[in-house]
């Protein structure tokens, strides 16, 4: 699928430059309207909400991922990973279903003057996952991967702004944000968005 963007700041992380779709682009714009279950929607087009918080809160904390091994799971535009490799990790692997995903990752990672992996980690100090808990189908997958890394003593933070099917009994928030968004994503422009800790 082929996806117009511009490098464009990142919001809430102005620091962080993407290749990101036009802020009056809805996510189902670039599919002709259409969900087609052979492609995944282009959710890498964009900088969600949960991933903004992520990357503010890495880069406002560096001592959460200095020196440390770190994996963005989801990772869509690659703005968290992004982050945690301008904060000092020590790695940082990106990864994503969708293989554009990837690629958009490394692109805005080169942009921004960084190196992602796209292979997790043989061992994971801190997993980050934003924008994961968006739909009944994916949030109980999502919720026992991460679960999985916690029992393996892994730090896992999840930026989430309130999506509905969020387990937030599982969590603590470190940190809350009122993140700017393109109201053609979101029919809103700011969404207030938690960082959260897994217990």
């Amino acid at each position: 699928m082929k996806v117009e963007t511009t490098l464009l700041p990142v919001p809430l992380a102005p620091e962080i430059r993407l290749y990101l779709a036009d802020r009056g682009v809805g996510l189902f714009d670039l599919t002709g309207g259409e969900f087609r279950s052979d492609e995944p929607p282009p959710f890498w087009a964009f900088v969600w909400a949960g991933g903004q918080a992520l990357a503010r809160y890495l880069l406002d904390h560096p001592g959460t991922v200095a020196g440390r091994a770190v994996h963005d799971l989801a990772t869509g535009s690659g703005v968290a990973a992004i982050a945690a490799a301008l904060a000092g990790a020590a790695t940082t692997a990106a990864t994503d279903l969708d293989p554009a995903a990837a690629e958009a990752a490394q692109r805005n990672a080169a942009a921004n003057g960084v190196t992602l992996s796209t292979q997790p980690p043989a061992t994971t100090d801190l997993l980050l996952a934003g924008d994961v808990f968006y739909s009944p189908a994916v949030a109980p997958a999502m919720t026992a991967t991460l679960r999985a890394a916690r029992r393996e003593n892994t730090e896992v933070l999840v930026g989430d702004p309130g999506r509905g099917y969020f387990p937030e009994r599982l969590f603590e928030r470190v940190a809350e944000y009122v993140v700017p968004v393109p109201a053609a994503l979101e029919e809103t422009e700011t969404l207030v968005t938690g960082v959260w800790r897994m217990r």
